[in-house]
């Protein structure tokens, strides 16, 4: 064997990087463990211990703090952990009437009204379907005349044509997607969401986010969708500022109880990492310092906000003493104390202490390396307390370098806004040794506030700072976000429950360790000794996946588990090829030693192809796929590439190293020796009756398919809201039906039981399409309504809503996906094979499979105890059996190819082509069974341990897989016989 040192090589180093990459949640592990030991259950305890370790080096080599090795482990997706994902969708109809002044004209928006017609039934661009729309209602119109203004002549001239109109509206619509997309993401932030996982959607107006243990679903909708709010104040400077808050100071030293002190107290021992210390068994000096508690204590009830809860901005002057920093930070708390502060100064005593024209606003994130929110003091000028300048009054800003090549920002105003904020920088810039600052507000948070040096006359300014190239790209976003407001509505959410969660995790991983262990077992009996080779290289394997995915930031969900375990099951594929491939070279009489090299020869060629025609699949899937069906792509492509590395490289240095030292490999035993062989079945020869079979179960499933009024389409393709409910008993479903469809103005309310008796799957298109804020709310009310009538305890462990846009581009996604891998899986097999016979049988083959597994669908829905839904995880499953199909398939082609080679010959005919076929699909007979049989055991513990909300999925699966391995046995291979124009003596 050739490059073993380099596979060696390879093969430390990817180690290296895995351990390294999985340490993170070794780390995190131990802290959280730690902390749920110290509370005993008193989740807020646990929440402040946690907090308290943010900023505490946890890693010892490496010295990062818990907050830094937290934001690198593998995080749990919604279906793990439970919380909230939403779909936001920009308006960019609302964005393109802005940009027009907000026109009246008819046929302008008539032309913005037929543009989201089309975008709802699964139009892709709005921008080129508004501009298509307006030409055909007004021929002749000029969009310059609605768009070209003052403000934007830079950008856009008067006499624009309408395709420069349109690439100009392009760009101001994807710079409005940015801008949201970083307007909400510091809404998250200062949600505290912990791990949030933000994505634009690439090709379209959506922003995918994901908030693992949110569960306040109405506050999360209303921080959102709210109105992002730019605005420009003067602040006041801390020692402006210093007096009042020493008087609150004084106020609440009288008035705060003894009991809000002490527990202020022992905030501020958390604040500094001490609870760490109060664990049991705790030696550090910290859990002794009884004194310092007390002397804390003691400081939380003289001084209840200063020094206690609000650290002052201080340094040491050049006598000494300590001296007020000079500037707009008039204080810094942590994120875990602003709401304790803001409460104090919410207090009756306490507003009256506060002048009018001041008020206090946090800034939008924590000082770098700390979870410390700075204070400012916002000065109020006007006597409606608007600020000194709104959003509105910026015309563009765009971020740059300044002359020292340091990264800046250049801020354009409008001629309105100049002129304000003319007089803003003077009164700012008025004092040369006391130059003031200007907060730039977002969402009444401070996004920036920097020092105005100079009066700015002309309204275009540079914003300078120790800012880094991302720093100042939000910031120019931000600063626009206010000039064109683009709203953003929720198109689709998915709120998981914590106990649905933990379930979903237990019933995960008790699947993969049962399936693996299967698998185990059935390679370690089958192949005896090289078994254990297989099985070794499997365990590596699995490191190397959980390794990649961690080095990836991968989010691992239920769908990504059940990517894990089918690539365990489809990784000892490669094993299999190889070790029956062996097993022929031992029955032509050859030495082991010959008989692994050769096996390994022969079989690459199978292994490359079949895993490259895989591998094609999960791309397509990750590409056209969303949330978890990307999920599942992921773990399988990364699956696919180190299963190929475990399984051929490893696996070959094993034997490579049993074989130096002589040891003796056995691939077989008593039992399994004679298995598969002298196997002679004419698949050819009776093609015709599976033609016929094939054909009565498809005619069946379009005779059910109309019996059932369609298929049963899940929310992902017709749209709607789905809840998952438990109940304390069992309940029957037509009745619960009937009870919530009376309470949903006669709207359909569809019932299933899933998993368990007491557990029910409802779905409805009550309000689906009704826009209103509160429509999530009416359903829900409704809903719960309904539930208290039916006279059982009951919990909501889950819900769901997709409007019919989300459904209509996820329809023709799905669409997209299976088309799209059926042409690239036809030219592939052309290039590989050099025959279109192969190529299109193999395409035949494919859709086959798919009217095979739609027909069985709906034979069997209503039939099975769970439901049977056409939805974004089935369309997983079907091109995830056409790679198994297109896998097998293309095994019997290499064996075909290699037959040729031997002969000599290209190609053979009549009676020939026939015997070949035959003889290619038996001699890898054994390679499909015991594939198929690997791959089905596995299956088959998922679906019994793998929890309810992947049991349609998994059935899919299974049916598929039996479907896959009869197909390429029966249809794809026999097909080219009839494919081919030259047959003569088909019988």
């Amino acid at each position: 064997m050739q490059g073993k040192g380099f596979i060696k090589f390879m093969a430390i180093l990817l180690g290296i990087v895995c351990l390294y990459s999985l340490s993170f949640n070794i780390i995190t592990y131990n802290v959280e463990k730690k902390a749920k030991e110290f509370a005993k259950g008193d989740e807020a305890k646990e929440k402040a211990y946690l907090d308290s370790m943010a900023t505490e080096k946890v890693y010892p080599v490496l010295g990062l703090t818990y907050q830094q090795v937290k934001s690198k482990e593998i995080n749990l997706g919604l279906d793990l952990k439970g919380g909230m994902n939403v779909t936001m969708e920009i308006s960019l109809a609302e964005l393109t009437k802005s940009l027009a002044g907000n026109t009246s004209d008819e046929n302008f928006n008539r032309a913005l009204s037929n543009a989201q017609t089309q975008m709802n039934a699964g139009g892709k661009d709005f921008i080129t379907l508004f501009v298509s729309e307006y030409e055909k209602l007004v021929p002749n119109g000029k969009l310059a005349d609605f768009f070209a203004n003052q403000d934007n002549s830079a950008q856009l001239k008067a006499t624009a044509s309408n395709s420069e109109v349109k690439s100009y509206l392009s760009k101001e619509a994807n710079s409005a997607i940015d801008r949201s997309f970083i307007i909400l993401r510091s809404r998250i932030d200062g949600f505290g969401v912990v791990s949030p996982n933000m994505q634009k959607q690439e090709g379209s107006n959506r922003i995918f986010i994901e908030m693992p243990g949110i569960q306040d679903k109405e506050r999360v909708r209303k921080l959102l969708q709210g109105s992002a709010e730019l605005q420009f104040w003067q602040v006041y400077q801390s020692q402006e500022v210093y007096p009042i808050l020493e008087n609150i100071n004084k106020t609440l030293a009288i008035t705060v109880k003894d009991t809000v002190a002490t527990k202020a107290a022992a905030d501020t021992t958390a604040k500094g990492g001490k609870l760490a210390g109060l664990t049991k068994g705790a030696t550090t000096p910290a859990a002794k310092d009884t004194s310092a508690t007390a002397r804390a204590a003691e400081l939380a009830k003289t001084s209840p906000l200063i020094n206690t809860l609000l650290q002052l901005p201080i340094y040491q002057g050049e006598n000494g003493q300590p001296q007020l920093m000079p500037g707009a930070v008039v204080g810094y708390a942590l994120q875990k104390d602003t709401a304790k502060v803001n409460a104090m100064l919410a207090r009756p005593e306490i507003k009256s202490l506060v002048p009018t024209t001041l008020k206090f606003m946090w800034g939008i994130k924590p000082r770098t390396g700390t979870k410390a929110f700075e204070l400012y003091a916002i000065k109020v000028t006007s006597l409606d307390g608007r600020p000194d300048l709104s959003g509105d009054a910026v015309a563009n800003a765009r971020d740059g370098y300044d002359q020292n090549n340091n990264p800046d920002v250049t801020m354009f105003m409008t001629s309105e806004g100049a002129a304000k904020w003319k007089k803003m920088t003077a009164e700012a810039a008025a004092d040369p040794n006391n130059k003031k600052a200007i907060a730039i507000v977002l969402d009444n948070s401070v996004y920036s506030a920097p020092t105005v040096q100079n009066e700015i006359p002309n309204g275009v300014s540079s914003i300078t700072g120790s800012f880094t190239k991302e720093d100042t790209k939000d910031l120019a976003n931000v600063l626009k976000a206010g000039k064109l407001p683009a709203p953003a509505k929720i198109v689709s959410d998915f709120v998981v429950g914590p106990s649905l969660g933990q379930q979903a995790i237990d019933s995960g991983l008790l699947s993969f360790v049962l399936a693996f262990v299967v698998i185990l077992a059935f390679m370690a009996f089958y192949y005896n000794k090289a078994g254990w080779v297989a099985n070794i290289a499997l365990l590596i394997n699995v490191f190397f996946i959980m390794g990649v995915l961690a080095a990836f930031g991968a989010v691992l969900t239920l769908p990504g588990i059940a990517g894990i375990v089918l690539t365990i099951g489809l990784s000892v594929d490669a094993n299999i090829l190889i070790f029956e491939r062996v097993r022929e070279e031992l029955a032509l009489g050859k030495s082991t030693n010959v008989a692994i090299r050769e096996g390994f020869k022969h079989a690459m060629s199978s292994i490359l192809d079949s895993n490259i025609t895989v591998f094609i699949l999960g791309v397509i899937l990750f590409v056209f796929g969303s949330g978890p069906v990307q999920g599942f792509a992921t773990t399988l492509c990364v699956g696919i590439v180190t299963s190929l590395f475990a399984a051929v490289l490893i696996s070959r240095l094993i034997f490579e190293s049993m074989m130096d030292k002589k040891a003796n490999i056995t691939f077989d035993n008593s039992i399994t020796r004679g298995a598969f062989k002298n196997l002679a079945f004419n698949f050819v020869g009776r093609r015709k009756l599976y033609y016929i079979i094939s054909t009565v179960i498809i005619v069946a499933g379009i005779g059910m398919y109309f019996k059932n009024d369609g298929l049963h389409l899940g929310v992902d393709f017709k749209g709607g809201r789905t809840y998952m409910v438990k109940f304390d008993k069992q309940l029957n479903t037509e009745e619960v039906s009937k009870t919530l469809s009376a309470n949903f103005e006669g709207e359909e309310a569809l019932v299933k039981t899933i998993g368990t008796d007491n557990s029910l799957k409802i779905t409805t298109p009550y309000h689906i399409t009704d826009q209103a804020a509160d429509a999530d709310k009416i359903v829900e009310s409704a809903l719960r309504k309904g539930l208290d009538g039916l006279g059982a305890k009951y919990t909501i462990e889950s819900s769901q809503k997709v409007t019919p846009t989300i459904a209509s581009d996820i329809i023709t996604s799905a669409v997209y996906a299976v088309l799209f891998s059926c042409l690239v899986m036809f030219i592939y097999i052309l290039v590989r094979f050099k025959k279109w016979q192969y190529g299109l049988g193999a395409v035949i083959a494919l859709f086959h499979d798919v009217l095979l597994v739609l027909s069985f669908y709906t034979i069997l829905d209503g039939v099975l105890p769970f439901p049977l839904e056409i939805g974004q995880d089935f369309i997983a499953a079907i091109l995830t059996v056409m790679g198994y199909t297109m896998t097998e398939t293309v095994i019997v082609f290499d064996r075909i190819r290699e037959r040729l080679a031997e002969a000599g010959k290209d190609d053979m005919y009549g009676e020939e082509r026939n015997k070949l076929i035959n003889f290619a699909l038996n001699s890898t007979l054994s390679r499909t069974i015991l594939t198929s049989l690997s791959v089905f055991f596995v299956l088959i513990v998922i679906f019994i341990f793998g929890g309810d909300s992947i049991r349609g999925f998994i059935f899919a699966l299974l049916i598929g897989r039996i479907i896959g391995t009869y197909s390429s046995l029966c249809i794809s291979t026999p097909i080219v016989i009839d494919l081919s124009n030259d047959e003569k003596s088909v019988k």
